[in-house]
């Protein structure tokens, strides 16, 4: 059984007045307690009518009654308790984006957190970025924290939370990747990098694999030198899939001159390593201070880790390498995502003019431009541009 009342005020003191004193009194809002699961839940109906309150208790105790879940009031939810369910889902399904999630929450919580999720509005949202983009955030990181916003709001919707999302914008952002390495360039920074870094970034110069996810928590476990392979397990991986990169004579000897030295070390510290990449046999969590100096020292400032990936899939490019083989070489699951990173430098374009040049040179065509002379084009049709509007013959 449930039942509706309304709680009295206290005074000052948090003390209950007597009935005879003129400051005795009740809330104008009805709330109501009833069972569910063996547990008395006391909460308000939000209306201070008798007639609707009823209603919501008969509500609440239906679906007490049928086992069905007892979720908080719609206006009730606050955007932190979103958040916490979406931490949730990730660490529940493993995915390797959590890092990326907590970060936008840092930036998410202090602004939206004790907001009541109903009560959020686009302007809401627009005032948000107005003020990320003061702070000099670009417009895909602020896309990354909207992002982690609208997907609360999905997972509150699928889980009846709320009744509906607001709409979230998104802001437009330059997909082009522009950043990659000329051998003497990557180079000029391995120089310059300690010495536990230098076989990481090696590594990623060669397979442009992701160094947060996918380099930094390799193990040898995932190293084969009898068949030539390193794979990353189905799962790990971003898109989810497995991957496995062939040995190449730079990649293999990176990774035996590393096997050397961690065999060296697991005999002076007497125990095992399991990390292929690690410093004095610890992990490495990230090196972006010592990245940043040896970018500076040797005159490339500002580039980034990224730059691997898409000087990897332009070594791929410039190989011959077939795409649908580099896209599963580096990564990619769509051909567009691909295409994204295929850059063509001005290297490449030079190049293709050269095969173009021969071509002409040999099919007889280096005197093609001669046969357009006065309006004719390869001896066919002459256009008098004033009679361009005008319906011509057929070629």
């Amino acid at each position: 059984m449930g039942s509706l009342y309304r709680p009295k005020y206290r005074d000052k003191n948090g003390v209950y007045l007597s009935k005879g004193s003129l400051r005795y009194t009740f809330c104008d809002t009805y709330w109501m307690k009833y069972r569910a699961n063996g547990r008395l839940i006391r909460e308000s109906t939000g209306t201070t009518k008798l007639g609707e309150a009823k209603k919501i208790l008969a509500r609440r105790m239906g679906a007490a009654a049928e086992g069905r879940p007892i979720l908080p009031r719609a206006d009730k939810v606050k955007i932190y308790q979103l958040a916490e369910d979406l931490v949730n889902e990730y660490k529940a399904n493993q995915r390797p984006s959590l890092d990326r999630l907590e970060y936008s929450l840092k930036h998410l919580l202090p602004y939206f957190g004790e907001c009541r999720a109903v009560q959020v509005t686009p302007a809401d949202v627009n005032a948000y970025i107005a003020m990320r983009q003061e702070g000099e955030a670009t417009n895909g990181t602020i896309n990354r924290e909207l992002g982690g916003l609208k997907r609360m709001y999905s997972l509150a919707v699928a889980s009846g939370k709320l009744s509906h999302t607001p709409k979230i914008p998104r802001l437009r952002e330059d997909n082009v990747r522009t950043g990659f390495f000329e051998w003497e360039q990557f180079q000029a920074v391995h120089r310059h990098l300690p010495a536990y870094i230098q076989p990481v970034v090696t590594f990623a110069y060669i397979t442009g694999w992701r160094v947060q996810s996918e380099i930094l928590p390799l193990t040898w476990k995932q190293i084969d030198f009898k068949v030539g392979t390193v794979r990353l397990e189905p799962g790990t991986t971003k898109n989810r899939e497995g991957r496995t990169f062939i040995m190449t004579p730079m990649l293999r000897a990176t990774l035996e001159q590393q096997r050397t030295h961690t065999e060296a070390l697991q005999r002076e510290q007497g125990q095992i390593i399991p990390w292929v990449f690690h410093r004095e046999g610890e992990p490495i969590r990230g090196f972006r201070r010592s990245w940043k100096t040896a970018c500076k020292k040797a005159g490339q400032p500002g580039r980034i880790l990224h730059d691997f990936r898409r000087t990897a899939v332009r070594n791929l490019e410039r190989a011959g390498v077939p795409r649908s083989t580099a896209m599963k070489m580096v990564g990619h699951k769509t051909e567009a995502i691909y295409r994204r990173y295929a850059i063509v430098d001005e290297a490449m374009m030079r190049e293709g003019a050269e095969k173009l040049a021969r071509y002409e040179s040999g099919n007889g065509l280096e005197n093609l431009g001669k046969l357009a002379e006065q309006g004719k084009v390869l001896g066919k049709v002459t256009v008098n541009p004033g009679l361009a509007s005008k319906n011509l013959p057929p070629n």
